[in-house]
């Protein structure tokens, strides 16, 4: 029964995607448009064989090193931010307005600061990952918090539960849904910013290996590499979905 539900859910899905790869193959073959601006699915596994020990071995890490570090950094600060923000009205009055501002600057306008700061190390790339990804984290989890139930609220003061009680037992738990959504946002724009710190400066990274094989014009390299990032943002959303289903079953069960 559990296969029918996927292909159910996922089906469709996986049926235009072979479609668009045969039609997109087609294309390619016919000469409708050059190889070396869009290379054949074919092309693009032939190349990434060709390159797997560098990609896996050597750029993969890097990047996943990266993103692990930004996301735990983004995830710390932006909870931290949220709480604060939701306990003091003067600080939502302070650092709301500052992180719209955040999300309005261009990250290659700001990444050649974080280069001059930290040079080539992966704390520029850190930089640049929690600036996009801290965001959606902390407005997640400010939303959250504040999506109580006056209901509920009410029927815990009247029982004389403390402010901390009910941070603890009814915020926390009411907020859950929104932070687990905000969670999946910000570990996908922890890859793409990863990516894009390393096209601008590193010495390693599947950024930095797509923007060396574009100098080359190898443009097969260049979208293994692209589709490797898009990979790891799928696997990361689907950990952080799997996290989310289990923590709401159980909260559900409770």
């Amino acid at each position: 029964m559990k296969w029918r539900k996927w292909l159910g859910d996922y089906g469709l899905f996986c049926v235009t995607m072979l479609v668009l790869i045969a039609g997109w193959q087609w294309v390619i073959q016919k000469g409708v448009i050059p190889s070396f601006i869009l290379p054949s699915p074919t092309q693009i596994y032939a190349s990434f064989i060709e390159n797997h020990r560098q990609l896996i071995n050597v750029h993969l890490p890097a990047t996943v090193e990266e993103v692990g570090i930004g996301f735990l950094l983004s995830v710390a600060g932006g909870v931290m931010i949220g709480v604060i923000m939701y306990v003091s009205k003067t600080a939502e009055k302070i650092f709301y307005p500052f992180l719209v501002i955040s999300q309005t600057i261009p990250l290659v306008a700001v990444s050649p600061v974080f280069m001059m700061w930290f040079g080539y190390s992966v704390w520029s790339k850190v930089a640049i990952i929690v600036l996009t990804a801290i965001f959606p984290i902390v407005i997640s989890t400010f939303d959250g918090l504040k999506t109580v139930d006056p209901a509920y609220l009410n029927l815990f003061r009247t029982m004389g539960a403390s402010r901390w009680d009910i941070f603890r037992k009814l915020s926390v738990p009411m907020a859950l849904p929104q932070f687990l959504s905000g969670l999946k946002l910000s570990v996908v724009y922890c890859v793409s910013g990863a990516a894009i710190g390393e096209w601008l400066g590193a010495t390693a990274g599947l950024g930095f290996f797509s923007k060396r094989m574009s100098g080359y014009l190898q443009s097969g390299a260049v979208f293994s590499a692209v589709f490797l990032l898009a990979a790891l943002s799928m696997g990361l959303f689907l950990l952080i979905y799997g996290m989310e289903k289990s923590l709401l079953k159980n909260r559900t069960k409770i």
